[in-house]
């Protein structure tokens, strides 16, 4: 099977995960995919396939060769964005002549080149799109269908190839991915999430990354008579992100620069509650910025009166770059693969992170491949088709070339 009929075939599963939710997964949809993996993982013949409780999926590819080669693993994730709507997704294939796209003749929803130029990169490809009103879910079912794909081809080559152990897991979008993670049943030496972007992305660096939740009380009182008395509580929280820097949000920074991101705000005069990402990969700077975040929630209690802001900062994750540049023959290999496949490597930071992140600091180092996507956590999220056999490609080729 192509990868790209199972990745249609996947993304008709909606898998959103949710923040909100205390259980692991956070949302039971997801494993009616992980399920349909399982029995799919079976059916090609791999071991040592399962699902547990909390919807983390393993299988194992047995060496078909005496060999002293690592023992390697492929990582993608089940979940998707919560950031735009999982279902129903209507998907369709463009081959892609050049100008915009037309997603949705109904309600004239368009692509549009001008919004999207690197689009240009992608004249005579075949893309699969939405219908304009839902994400794809590109991230990460594409690297899912590329691992699945590679590991058919494989099998189906007859060609000697050392042991390889996949593992599909779940939130990891709201950051609990590696929370479960089995790293020493894994029994990997290292690892590789396929869970990039564009054609030729290999990172191993990526942000150091925080939650952070401000929360405001205020004072509600009649409107009529609340002059000097009343304190509205979602006021305060707007003043509150108004003391943040302006030039340091996601769309105002690129490359290595960090930011503090809003991502949620809601509340009346009682009560207000806002949530934060912070990112940053220098370390130094990312400490600089959590300081930042409780110096403005100390400043609401100065203007306001202690007790009406309180702040809590969370570490989801860090730099990889730490534990990956002593396995740097890792990135190598990757490297050569691409070289393989006719593509040059886009060695670049991720502006994000992955479960690889996480499982890095627990002693198994994994940097991140591309998938072909674009656009992701987005209704104009697309992949080219062309790239993601790339993507599967590169990964057969790194399970091959250790046992020449």
């Amino acid at each position: 099977m192509k990868a790209y009929e199972r990745f249609l075939k996947y993304v008709a599963f909606p898998t959103m995960s949710d923040e909100t939710s205390p259980t692991c997964p956070s949302t039971a949809k997801q494993l009616e995919l992980g399920k349909y993996l399982a029995e799919e993982l079976k059916a090609l013949g791999l071991t040592e396939v399962v699902l547990d409780e909390h919807g983390y999926l393993y299988a194992t590819l047995e060496a078909n060769c005496d060999t002293d080669a690592p023992t390697i693993g492929l990582i993608a994730h089940m979940d998707t964005s919560d950031e735009a709507a999982d279902s129903p997704i209507k998907t369709s294939i463009v081959e892609y002549k050049g100008g915009d796209i037309l997603l949705n003749p109904e309600q004239d929803i368009y692509m549009k080149e001008q919004d999207y130029p690197y689009l240009s990169k992608y004249v005579g490809d075949h893309l699969i799109v939405t219908d304009g009103t839902t994400l794809l879910g590109a991230d990460d079912k594409a690297g899912i269908a590329a691992i699945v794909t590679a590991v058919e081809n494989i099998m189906n080559s007859g060609k000697p190839h050392g042991k390889v152990r996949i593992g599909f897991t779940p939130d990891e979008e709201i950051g609990r991915g590696a929370d479960l993670f089995d790293v020493a049943g894994f029994g990997c030496d290292y690892a590789y999430t396929v869970d990039g972007g564009c054609l030729g992305e290999l990172e191993y660096e990526n942000f150091n990354g925080a939650s952070a939740v401000a929360e405001f009380t205020g004072v509600s009182i009649h409107p009529g008579s609340a002059k000097g008395k009343m304190v509205n509580a979602i006021l305060v929280a707007t003043e509150f992100a108004n003391l943040l820097p302006k030039d340091q949000t996601p769309a105002t920074t690129e490359g290595y620069e960090g930011f503090f991101h809003l991502t949620g705000i809601s509340g009346a005069t009682e009560h207000a509650k806002a949530t934060y990402i912070i990112r940053d990969h220098d370390m130094a700077k990312f400490q600089a910025k959590k300081e930042l975040f409780q110096k403005c929630g100390d400043l609401i209690n100065a203007l306001y009166g202690e007790g009406t802001c309180k702040v809590t900062v969370t570490d989801s994750y860090y730099n990889m770059r730490e534990k990956i540049a002593d396995h740097m023959y890792i990135i190598d290999r990757a490297k050569e693969a691409m070289v393989q496949a006719g593509i040059t490597p886009l060695v670049q930071p991720i502006r994000g992170g992955t479960d690889g992140a996480r499982l890095s600091y627990e002693g198994l180092p994994c940097p991140n491949l591309f998938t072909g996507g674009e656009n992701f956590h987005s209704r104009f999220e697309f992949i080219s088709i062309e790239s993601l056999d790339k993507s599967c490609q590169v990964v057969e080729n790194i399970v091959l070339n250790l046992v020449k």
